[in-house]
């Protein structure tokens, strides 16, 4: 998709679709008023009928209205003027796009009045989200990329919104993607092309390497599956020789059965999602590398399939980590903290100045947090207050739980160093972040639980259903802050 700015008057643009947004308690102005005018009055009539509301990411459209040259006008709600940021102009863009993206188009043009350069470079992202869908394997497609979007206004954020946008979406494609297509091999392959389009350095460990490397946790969860494992590492060296890195970790267990402890069908249909953190770390050491942002950074991904066969890992198993530490196996489905645990050791020994990882960990989080809100954990309280700062100035919902010394108790095992489930059902999303925070020692370090934000179920207004690509502009608005 191509995107390009313009100062042109609203109402002269040549394009097969003009977008204009206006709030739910401001009168028309600018472009908005522009376009009424032109257009005999047509938004102001509509208005006052209830027609138009200006509710968050309500679409109307007008088809071809007199006075304009564009095709139609779509009239998109932006809702109270007092409470509209940079989330709500990533939803309001995204809504518009996504309804004009149910047919092929060449040229769309958006035109909002009074935007930040922060909340046009939202609003650039979330048209590009907006117009792509998860249907990538239908004849007859839902969604169709715009040809051309022109952004009428300050140009300053068109190209970060465009490098954001392109993020988002190679996050959200990878998760989309069936198991069959994505899996260790061919996500480090994805990772490969990024890294040689835009220049980060990479690094990717095969079995042989990291049995080499002592990383018997995630090999143990790789030995039911055909398909060998990957440990991929990415580098961007972008700052001074001697700052240490920002590490990104992502958990990429492309395909979740459960192994033993097996899933039933129902829970299993979508676990090809399970790598959306690995695919979320994916996604913004892309655009770190292509924002060209003045800091050092590290991508990690571990990415297994957690299958079935006569030589899976078991319950009862204790296996070895990459630290020494001894792990009691009393739970197969349990796996994404198994791989993350030597990922986080390699990030440690990487010389992580900071962490953060990225996973689908936990139902428990879901059921804390629901399907919009993402679970933050930390061993350092600046650090994960850091993370929610930048979380909330992009609009991405982030909440924090507890991490009392008490959670640790439950991870005690009888026969091993630690266990890989908690000793209820209780507090899982925190159980297991205390098992994660057995693996990075006393490097400042953050979990961020993705599992009900990362897929939709069903679609939103601004967004098709499948991957979301979630904390994907967080995680870009943390390095851009990154010291």
């Amino acid at each position: 998709m191509k995107v390009s700015s313009s100062q042109e008057a609203a109402p002269q643009i040549m394009a097969d679709a003009l977008v204009i947004g206006i709030h739910s308690d401001a009168s028309l102005s600018g472009n908005a008023a522009a376009v009424d005018e032109a257009t005999g009055g047509a938004v102001a009539r509509l208005i006052e009928g209830k027609e138009i509301t200006g509710k968050a990411n309500e679409v109307t459209p007008l088809l071809a209205p007199s006075g304009v040259q564009a095709g139609q006008v779509v009239v998109v709600g932006l809702g109270g003027a007092e409470k509209f940021d940079v989330g709500a102009a990533h939803r309001a863009a995204g809504s518009a796009a996504k309804h004009l993206a149910g047919k092929q188009r060449d040229k769309v043009a958006f035109c909002f009045d009074g935007w930040t350069a922060e909340q046009t470079e939202a609003g650039i992202s979330g048209a590009m989200v907006g117009c792509q869908g998860q249907d990538l394997y239908r004849a007859k497609k839902d969604r169709h990329p715009i040809g051309e979007v022109i952004w009428v206004g300050d140009d300053a954020a068109v190209s970060s919104g465009q490098v954001l946008g392109n993020a988002m979406n190679l996050t959200r494609r990878l998760v989309n993607e069936p198991p069959q297509e994505i899996y260790p091999e061919t996500f480090a392959e994805e990772a490969n092309k990024v890294a040689a389009a835009t220049g980060l350095d990479i690094e990717i460990w095969d079995e042989r390497k990291l049995a080499d490397e002592r990383c018997g946790s995630l090999l143990a969860v790789a030995r039911g599956s055909v398909r060998p494992p990957r440990l991929v590492i990415l580098r961007y060296n972008g700052g001074p020789a001697d700052q240490k890195p920002l590490s990104l970790v992502g958990k990429g267990v492309t395909f979740d059965s459960g192994g033993l402890s097996l899933k039933p069908s129902e829970g299993m249909s979508t676990m090809k999602l399970d790598m959306a953190g690995a695919a979320s770390v994916l996604g913004a050491m892309q655009a770190i590398a292509e924002l060209k942002l003045p800091i050092n950074a590290i991508g990690l991904v571990g990415l297994v399939e957690n299958l079935v066969s006569g030589d899976c890992y078991k319950l009862g198993d204790v296996l070895t980590a990459r630290t020494g530490k001894t792990i009691e196996v009393l739970n197969t489905d349990a796996e994404g903290r198994l791989v993350l645990a030597d990922v986080l050791a390699v990030a440690v020994d990487e010389g992580a100045a900071k962490i953060i990882d990225l996973a689908t960990l936990t139902g428990a989080c879901v059921v804390a947090l629901g399907m919009d809100v993402v679970g933050l954990m930390t061993n350092d309280q600046d650090w994960c207050d850091t993370i929610a700062e930048a979380a909330e100035t992009c609009g991405e919902r982030a909440w924090q739980l507890p991490m009392f010394p008490e959670f640790a108790g439950q991870i005690k095992s009888d026969v091993a160093d630690i266990k890989n489930i908690g000793a209820g059902r209780w507090g899982g999303a925190i159980t297991a972040a205390k098992f994660l925070e057995e693996f990075v020692g006393d490097v400042p370090w953050t979990h961020i639980d993705i599992a009900g934000p990362a897929f939709a179920e069903k679609p939103k207004p601004w967004v098709d259903g499948g991957g979301s690509g979630a904390m994907v502009r967080t995680l870009v608005e943390v390095a851009r802050g990154w010291k």
